[in-house]
């Protein structure tokens, strides 16, 4: 799955520039949203279904505002 030549692969904009530990998202590719370690970029990447990252994403946001 590592090899997803098709995928736009982008950092969150909050994960700032200083080269720290975040994540690497492609949600352009059909059916399913990739994500990878930004530090391990040819490393494992998972993937999801688009409802089940919307949902994830969801989630956290609705987390963050409670706590």
């Amino acid at each position: 799955m590592a090899n997803l030549p098709n995928a736009r692969w982008r950092k969150s904009a909050r994960s700032g520039g200083n080269g720290g530990e975040c994540v690497e998202v492609a949600d352009n590719l059909a059916g399913l949203v990739a994500v990878r370690d930004s530090k391990d970029q040819g490393g494992p990447v998972l993937a999801f279904p688009p409802y089940a990252w919307s949902a994830f994403v969801a989630e956290l946001k609705a987390s963050s505002l409670t706590h």
